[in-house]
């Protein structure tokens, strides 16, 4: 049987219906709540700086435990756009006690400038942003208080972390998917400043991704020949040719230290990729297959050791030389080569 509410609860709510002009609707703050534990008590947690990068997919355990100790088991907030608090608690189930937990759904933009959801991320020990749709999280938070929030929890030494669609989001330029949809390698590579390939410019500012361009469920969905195409047209929009693509297999998470060194944890022998342009793509012209040649792709496994700040791969899972002529992608390993046709 459900609990009742009290009747003087009751009467009380009425009348304050009841005294609301005709018509008031009550205030959306823009967002769904959700809590286990209490946010309000001091956690004294010790926090250490960190970012977990991941590409989608299944948890893997050991990320997810290095990211709630470097938030000292203390206050988590999920930041999403779809779905409700699966995640909250599953978390809860898997990785310990922690002092609160907290998830932000979000279906407005008026929810970034929310004082009582700022004032949670403010306190927030950990802040983890959830998969879904990208779009969602530039169209709600680009250019507000949540937005400089997130770059201040940074700054303050606390770890931030985000799979698939919260990956995509993290780096100097973005993958927005704005267009509703998710383009492929091919399509991408057919016509890299078409419609359907939307970058977007300075939405975070994350130390060690200030140059990095993140993919998620990277060789699950043969996701290589899409972030050449990002990075060209990337190159194409900015003017910049020194922007790296970092792509994430499924399952995997890179874990990067404050220092900017770090490694990957998998469930599944996932891996991160590191994609480095030698110099500017040579044909990137309006619905023209892309030429674009000399990229170095270094795997980073779980024996790997990664300094992202330097560029360097301790132990690589291999290297291999990408060129891409007339929309056409070959990728030449140390061992081997391996052509792909992507018309």
């Amino acid at each position: 049987m459900r609990p009742r509410l009290p009747r003087l609860v009751v009467a009380a709510l009425l009348v304050l219906l009841l005294a609301l002009p005709a018509g008031t609707a009550l205030a959306d703050p823009g967002y769904v709540h959700h809590a286990i534990g209490d946010p309000a008590v001091d956690s004294r947690a010790q926090t250490a700086p960190g970012l977990m990068l991941m590409g989608g997919g299944e948890w893997p355990d050991e990320a997810f435990t290095w990211f709630t100790e470097h938030a000292g088991r203390g206050h988590l907030v999920i930041l999403r756009a779809s779905l409700g608090a699966e995640l909250q608690r599953k978390w809860q189930g898997r990785f310990g006690p922690v002092a609160s937990l907290q998830t932000f759904v979000f279906h407005d933009r008026r929810g970034a400038d929310d004082a009582m959801l700022l004032e949670a991320v403010r306190r927030a020990d950990g802040i983890f942003i959830a998969g879904g749709d990208q779009s969602r999280y530039l169209r709600y938070w680009k250019g507000t208080p949540l937005a400089a929030a997130l770059e201040q929890h940074v700054r303050d030494g606390k770890p931030l972390g985000g799979t698939s669609a919260g990956l995509a989001i993290l780096g100097a330029t973005v993958y927005g998917a704005l267009d509703g949809r998710s383009i492929t390698s091919a399509q991408a590579l057919r016509d890299p400043l078409g419609p359907g390939l939307t970058l977007d410019h300075g939405f975070l500012r994350l130390p060690h991704l200030d140059r990095i361009l993140t993919d998620s469920h990277f060789a699950k969905r043969d996701r290589l020949g899409r972030l050449v195409a990002f990075l060209a047209r990337a190159a194409h929009d900015e003017g910049r040719n020194d922007l790296v693509g970092l792509g994430i297999d499924e399952d995997t998470a890179l874990c990067l230290e404050g220092d900017g060194r770090g490694r990957v944890f998998t469930r599944s022998g996932g891996l991160a990729w590191l994609v480095e342009p030698v110099h500017g793509p040579e044909r990137v012209e309006a619905a023209t297959p892309l030429t674009f040649t000399g990229l170095r792709v270094t795997g980073i496994g779980t024996e790997s050791r990664v300094d992202l700040a330097a560029l360097r791969v301790e132990s690589p899972a291999f290297t291999s030389r990408v060129d891409v002529r007339d929309g056409v992608l070959e990728r030449r390993d140390d061992a081997a080569t391996t052509a792909t046709t992507q018309h």
